[in-house]
């Protein structure tokens, strides 16, 4: 079972940037980080690296260094997380419970001008990079205090898996919803992304009749936790602060649990182990085995995680950012430990 990092306690000591605003320290803060490639929109770049060479990749990046990116799937979902912020600020001005989103990448640092003008130029407020000139990122998360790691490389999403922290594969549809600008919205699947997939090798192995049985016979037992179940319990110490200024109505964070459980059969024992774990969701919707994409949407979150690539696929035809989260008995490989043992391209 994998030993997934608890989100660390945040104090109240708070350094400033140079902007003026709270810059938190990494082991208080809620820790996103995200590559290159799924912030922006990096195609191209991509396209010259694959079939030039890395050299002539740089040295295109450098001729363009003033040409911003265009967003990237990331970038609505990372606009939410500095809205958010702006609100922890008015409420909590010293406080560093904040969102901090690091740019994780093994580019180069001569491309490290064209990410800094682009971002920028998009008015982001990113001011941790990581750049590891070709060498793989994951080494640095853990000294980040990471509670999710975002990218479009599925091998390094699970080193990551492997070190315990939080990853997802994040994909662009190819048209991507509307989505709020007021208020972060986060869906999750339930087993093998918030749960462990014990219930989903019950169903794998003997089939839907017995995995209402045994999901039944267990319902009292509470489910273990699973690689994203850190983030929520993240995102729910953050909703708590707004409750505390009496703002639960208007909170601009919202948590939805969008599983293929049934609520009768099998919905009993999501529900009781989210509450044991003292984590609250706002909307828990149980699809019995529909497809999620037309309720997600309705929903219009800025980033859904699953384990299920079919359930991803349907997602982004939808229009919603999906990311796989490469975890359990549905990805067709032996589940390894995660005892922390560290795993070492083009540039993400």
């Amino acid at each position: 079972m994998g030993r997934w990092r608890s989100p660390p306690t945040p104090t109240q000591k708070t350094q400033t940037s140079e902007y003026g605003r709270p810059n938190p320290k990494p082991e208080n803060a809620v820790t996103i980080g995200v590559s290159a490639r799924v912030l922006f929109n990096m195609e191209t770049e991509q396209q010259i690296y694959e079939r030039q060479g890395l050299e002539e990749y740089i040295k295109y990046q450098v001729e363009h260094e003033t040409q911003p990116f265009t967003p990237g799937p990331a970038f609505s979902f990372v606009k939410a997380l500095e809205a958010v912020n702006a609100q922890l600020r008015e409420l909590y001005p010293e406080s560093e419970e904040l969102f901090d989103v690091v740019l994780m990448t093994n580019n180069h640092a001569y491309v490290g001008l064209r990410l800094i003008n682009t971002i920028n130029h998009h008015q982001l407020f990113i001011e941790r990079f990581c750049m590891t000139g070709g060498n793989s990122p994951i080494g640095y998360l853990k000294a980040y205090h990471t509670n999710l790691y975002l990218s479009a490389d599925p091998v390094k999403v699970r080193e990551a898996l492997e070190e315990g922290i939080a990853a997802a594969t994040m994909f662009t549809p190819e048209k991507m919803a509307e989505v709020s600008e007021s208020q972060l919205r986060v869906a999750f699947d339930g087993d093998a992304v918030l749960f462990s997939d014990e219930s989903e090798r019950i169903y794998k192995a003997h089939g839907l009749d017995k995995f209402f049985e045994h999901e039944k016979a267990h319902e009292n037992k509470l489910l273990d936790h699973g690689p994203l179940k850190g983030f929520l319990e993240a995102l729910g110490k953050l909703q708590k602060k707004f409750y505390g200024k009496g703002q639960r109505m208007e909170c601009p964070i919202r948590t939805y649990l969008v599983t293929a459980r049934s609520a009768a059969s099998s919905g009993t024992r999501a529900l009781k182990t989210l509450r044991s774990w003292g984590l609250e969701i706002d909307e828990a919707l149980f699809m019995a085995g529909a497809p999620k994409g037309p309720m997600l949407e309705k929903i219009r979150p800025h980033i859904f995680f699953d384990d299920q690539m079919f359930h991803v696929e349907g997602a982004a035809e939808m229009g919603t950012v999906a990311c796989h989260v490469p975890y359990g008995v549905a990805q067709g490989v032996t589940k390894r430990e995660m005892n922390g043992r560290e795993t070492s391209s083009a540039p993400k």
